[in-house]
């Protein structure tokens, strides 16, 4: 398919999977017998990585940790250990802002009471 497909089918502007083709972590394949254009076409492993990569940006993974998973999960041989290790530490990381945004929320409450109350 070509990229206007592909952006169909995903959702995602033509730059940005431009952009994500230029981090390399997707391929699009030119046809070396035809020279009038430059069209690359995608497969069904380019939509997919796609989806991983929307999923991933949902989550709160960075380019850089979407990268490394994508190498690790269709490149490497051993890829369990580090995936599991790198989605662990996202769980932590999500845990650490959870309690801090849950203490943000509290004090922020006790702000907005104290203001309530100087008000009357």
């Amino acid at each position: 398919m070509l990229i206007n497909e592909l952006s169909k089918k995903t959702g995602l502007s033509i730059h940005t999977i431009r952009y994500y083709e230029n981090l390399g972590m997707i391929k699009g394949l030119t046809d070396e017998k035809v020279k009038s254009n430059n069209y690359k076409h995608y497969d069904s492993n380019a939509v997919e990585r796609l989806e991983i990569i929307i999923e991933a940006r949902e989550v709160g993974f960075s380019l850089a940790e979407i990268k490394k998973i994508l190498t690790t999960w269709f490149e490497s041989t051993e890829s369990k250990p580090e995936t599991l290790e790198l989605f662990e530490a996202k769980i932590k990381e999500i845990d650490d802002k959870m309690r801090y945004f849950k203490q943000t929320k509290k004090l922020l409450e006790k702000v907005c009471e104290k203001l309530k109350s100087e008000e009357r």
